[in-house]
């Protein structure tokens, strides 16, 4: 398997943890956005926070699926290098 095959899916789960993890902080802690850029764009309402979490989760599943393509990918284009 080919070193940059390795290194994109690394690339892909670690952006996949990452944004899980974004998921999970906000789920946890509502108000971070507020705390960290000191601003309250949806006043307190939360709609900002949902759509963090949809963001969040939509990045994860696309990253780890993607990841999985890839690794899938070059596996059975291993497999049928190695049989020829």
């Amino acid at each position: 398997m080919k070193h940059s095959v390795v290194r994109g899916v690394v690339v892909r789960l670690v952006l996949a943890a990452a944004s899980a993890a974004l998921l999970v902080v906000t789920l946890v802690w509502h108000d971070w956005v507020e705390i960290v850029f000191r601003v309250d764009p949806d006043r307190g309402n939360g709609w900002l926070e949902w759509l963090v979490v949809a963001a969040a989760f939509g990045l994860t599943l696309t990253f780890s699926v993607s990841a999985r393509q890839e690794w899938r990918r070059s596996t059975s284009a291993t497999a049928v290098g190695d049989s020829a």
